[in-house]
């Protein structure tokens, strides 16, 4: 069968048809009265990779503005019956390499979409675990953060407005589809948030290698936060005297510190079964 005889994958709803090897559009300017919790310059988030994306295009809550797919990867979609939502544009694969860099694993995908919003402290629901972030800037590690969270079913994540990576781009796959499940407060103030939770009935443990206690030592109650620090610093004096604890990860190796995005699973796997959240 020609080219000309196949019917063009995914048309959704009279949309126009895409044209191969289109170049990108110019994004879109940034949408006002929005609170996101995504803050790219123009309000626009960039999401990539097969999990990533699909995981955007499977959630009801994120807008997406365009689709750029390799014919491999919309042949895939299409095997798997995946409703791409809005009419995709076909490219080469190297388009989309110019557009991310030659070392993002794309897989051939690659969306241009809204913000989600960011809920607020007072919404969040008091049960379970939340993770606090404390000034953490890799976005692989918070990506990894997400992920971990997704898994253990964290109910939020709460990162500041500033010193915190957008969630789009290198973050957005490292969280591998976690930006869909885990919501993201997004605050301002750091402190002022948790005090806020103290005052909402949060246990608040901040996560530190001088701890005066071991974690899996600690009497722990939901709802429960738990709060991490950037690795190098830690966290910063203000977040751990507003913590209702301090405590450690005791290790039993030489080496006594971890990797914050290790640091984060552990902690979860013991809060959670010391609070019998597991399955």
């Amino acid at each position: 069968m020609s080219d000309r005889d196949r019917k063009p994958p995914f048309r959704r709803g009279g949309g126009k048809p895409f044209e191969k090897g289109r170049k990108f559009a110019r994004p879109q300017g940034r949408r006002e009265g929005r609170r996101d919790r995504e803050s790219g310059g123009d309000g626009q988030v960039i999401l990539y990779g097969w999990h990533t994306v699909v995981a955007a295009l499977a959630n009801p809550e994120r807008g997406i503005r365009k689709l750029f797919l390799t014919e491999n990867a919309a042949r895939r979609l299409q095997d798997e019956n995946i409703d791409t939502r809005v009419p995709p544009e076909i490219v080469r694969p190297d388009l989309i390499d110019q557009r991310l860099g030659p070392d993002a694993v794309h897989q051939g995908l690659l969306a241009e979409a809204d913000p989600l919003p960011s809920p607020d402290i007072d919404t969040l629901a008091q049960e379970g675990i939340v993770l606090v972030l404390d000034q953490i800037t890799d976005p692989h590690n918070v990506g990894a953060i997400l992920r971990s969270a997704a898994a253990f079913a964290v109910k939020a994540i709460v990162t500041t407005a500033r010193h915190s990576p957008e969630a789009t781009g290198v973050l957005a796959k490292s969280a591998s589809g976690a930006l869909e499940l885990v919501p993201m407060v997004t605050v301002s103030n750091l402190h002022r948030a948790l005090t806020e939770l103290n005052d909402r009935g949060f246990m608040t443990v901040g996560l530190d290698s001088e701890g005066s206690e071991d974690l899996g030592a600690v009497t722990l109650q939901q709802p429960l936060a738990l709060v991490l620090g950037a690795e190098g610093k830690g966290l910063r004096q203000l977040t751990r005297d507003t913590c209702s604890v301090v405590a450690r990860l005791d290790m039993p190796g030489e080496i006594k510190s971890l990797n914050v995005s290790n640091a984060a699973v552990l902690a979860l796997y013991i809060g959670s079964v010391r609070l019998g959240l597991m399955r």
